[in-house]
């Protein structure tokens, strides 16, 4: 159980609800035998590489949380050192909830989900956006995806935790599937010409 998790995700309130259910003493053992997991490590920086989306979680300055989708192309999320990610925020509805509850507070979480392989990550840490730094916003600028660039948002990382696959729905993307299906389709196609060469024949 990593460490820093447990010490932002385990509040007095959480602390009292384990308690009082049972499970208390077995996560304050994995929390002070565990590792802090406050870095991205190869094999996170990996995973993230391969996603086109994720969750970002802000707080607004009347307590709320919001969760707001990110896509782009694979990668868009860009591992910039081992304790910041950051990523180009392409134009969307001009609401500017996520924009707005950073200038407030900068508290942020993103919520990594894999279905393909059932895996998710959740990373808690510190977020900012950045209007103003041309060579930035260039490096996380992806070539060759048309969508207008606003802004750098810049997530500083403070606790990382992977959890189980359990209850997580396999879905595929359409690109997998067309990576799938692929060969069968060239399969199909050469089979119908055979078949096809064999009747002129005849």
């Amino acid at each position: 159980m990593p460490r820093k998790f447990g010490e932002i995700a385990f509040t007095p309130e959480v602390l009292a609800a384990q308690e009082q259910r049972g499970s208390r003493q077995t996560y304050e053992r994995y929390i002070a035998n565990g590792s802090a997991n406050d870095v991205i490590t190869p094999k996170i920086e990996e995973f993230i590489a391969q996603l086109d989306g994720f969750y970002l979680g802000t707080v607004s300055s009347n307590d709320y949380p919001y969760i707001q989708f990110r896509g782009g192309p694979p990668g868009f999320l860009k591992v910039l050192d081992e304790k910041t990610l950051g990523f180009a925020d392409f134009t969307g509805n001009v609401q500017y909830v996520t924009v707005g509850n950073l200038s407030g507070n900068d508290k942020a979480f993103i919520f990594l989900m894999d279905y393909r392989h059932r895996k998710r990550l959740k990373i808690w840490g510190r977020s900012k956006y950045v209007e103003d730094d041309p060579a930035l916003i260039a490096q996380l600028r992806m070539p060759g995806y048309p969508a207008e660039v606003e802004r750098a948002i810049l997530f500083h990382v403070e606790a990382i935790s992977e959890n189980c696959p359990q209850h997580i729905p396999i879905r595929y993307s359409v690109d997998e599937v067309e990576a799938m299906i692929a060969p069968l389709q060239a399969r199909i196609t050469q089979l119908e010409q055979q078949l096809s060469d064999r009747l002129t024949e005849l």
